[in-house]
């Protein structure tokens, strides 16, 4: 009887260096993936936003260029006040029916003309990206905490020192955001 309890308590003990080794090993993992995740969001940040800015850069050109046709248009048509002069009133005429035709085609392509809308929405695209990687790291960093809880606490301390020998990880910081404050912890 005692022999089965000894062994019982062998095998509770080796059960539990397992449980605990193989925790250590899936939390470091955790926080692999997590870190993983956010250098896939500011992937995605940098692949985005460059071609938002493009696009709008585009779209500014564009808009220039039809406010310019349009102020053209307008000057011609006002120099016409002084008598009718049929070769003004053609090119005139000509001019708008062309403004007209790239008008309906840029209204298919660009439904307004209005450039501040574009800009609040790249402003919005931007701010969508950086919450995504603000999330992605904030996951990270709790990994993190778990991942150090459990090789510096007894007794996921003890199996880390005897089997897995994983090291302390750091969270994520950011100097400047850092600088903005005068208090520092002391950790």
């Amino acid at each position: 009887m005692e022999m089965a309890i000894l062994v019982g308590m062998v095998v509770l003990v080796i059960i539990s260096i397992i449980v605990l080794y193989n925790g250590i090993i899936g939390k470091h993992n955790a926080v692999d993936r997590a870190w993983a995740t956010v250098l896939t969001q500011e992937r995605q940040k940098n692949k985005i936003i460059p071609m938002v800015e493009q696009l709008v850069e585009q779209y500014k050109l564009h808009e220039s260029e039809v406010l310019t046709r349009v102020t053209e248009l307008r000057s011609a048509i006002a120099k016409m006040t002084e008598g009718v002069d049929t070769a003004k009133l053609a090119e005139a005429e000509r001019q708008t029916r062309s403004l007209m035709q790239g008008l309906q085609l840029t209204v298919e392509a660009y439904p307004e003309l209005k450039a501040s809308d574009t800009y609040l929405k790249v402003m919005a695209e931007i701010s969508e990206q950086q919450e995504q990687v603000g999330a992605a790291i904030r996951i990270f960093n709790a990994n993190v905490e778990d991942f150090n809880n459990a090789i510096e606490m007894f007794p996921g301390s003890l199996i880390n020192n005897m089997f897995a020998h994983k090291r302390k990880i750091r969270s994520f910081s950011d100097n400047e955001a850092q600088s903005g404050f005068d208090y520092k912890p002391n950790l």
